[in-house]
């Protein structure tokens, strides 16, 4: 078992940044990787960010070049630099642990204003 903690949501402006951290009860070295999804109202939890056992990063279409996903292991977090936010952005941010994910985090709230 694993507890994951999302922090660092918000509303901020079309163009703004946040950066979301996700703080797991033990040790994310445990896992074979990290990850962020999103879901929006009214669609599917998808995909955003995921970072693997030995560092390797994979990133969907919509957020390369924007989101960087790193992480803390001494501090067992995960973080989630978010840059040139849109308006499609918008969504419950969700951490998870393990590939495929096994646990998820309860999820914290960005909102991009246009």
């Amino acid at each position: 078992q694993v507890q994951l903690v999302e922090s660092g949501g918000g509303l901020v402006q079309a163009g703004g940044s946040l950066r979301l951290s996700c703080a797991a009860s033990r040790s994310i070295s445990s896992f074979n990787a990290m990850g962020w999804y999103r879901q929006a109202p009214g669609k599917q939890r998808e995909l955003v960010a995921t970072i693997f056992t030995y560092g390797s990063t994979n990133y969907e279409d919509f957020v390369k070049g924007r989101f960087t996903i790193s992480r803390d292991s001494a501090k067992n977090t995960v973080f989630l630099q978010m840059n040139s936010l849109k308006p499609e952005d918008t969504a419950v941010y969700y951490c998870s642990a393990d590939w495929p994910p096994g646990y998820w985090g309860q999820g914290t709230q960005v909102t991009v204003s246009s």
